[in-house]
């Protein structure tokens, strides 16, 4: 029994060090999206060809950071997926359900 506690204590902490490190990346993404942001703005107010060229490029990082937001936050769900399917391994009401076929599966709550 203890060593069950021990190792559910590992792997919460793994699980939270991956989602810090997640978040971390993603927020420092966004703030340099903020700045992208801003100059592309900046940019477009100004009206010169050679800083609305200038954007073309910028637009670009900026989809590609959303693009790396996008896949960290998918990281972050298949972790906290695998997590939960760990931590509900031992546990007796894990969610589990036998559809009509026989088949094991989780059972998800949607919103009406």
């Amino acid at each position: 029994m203890e060593g069950d506690t021990f190792n559910g204590a590992q792997i919460d902490a793994k699980i939270m060090q991956t989602f810090k490190k997640n978040f971390v990346q993603v927020q420092d993404i966004f703030d340099q999206n903020r700045l992208l942001i801003n100059e592309i703005n900046q940019n477009h107010e100004s009206k010169v060809p050679d800083n609305l060229t200038r954007n073309v490029g910028l637009i670009r990082e900026l989809n590609n950071n959303i693009r790396r937001v996008y896949d960290l936050y998918v990281d972050l769900s298949s972790s906290f997926t695998k997590s939960m399917e760990v931590t509900s391994e031992g546990d007796s009401s894990g969610g589990a359900v036998k559809s009509s076929d026989g088949k094991a599966g989780h059972k998800r709550h949607r919103p009406v």
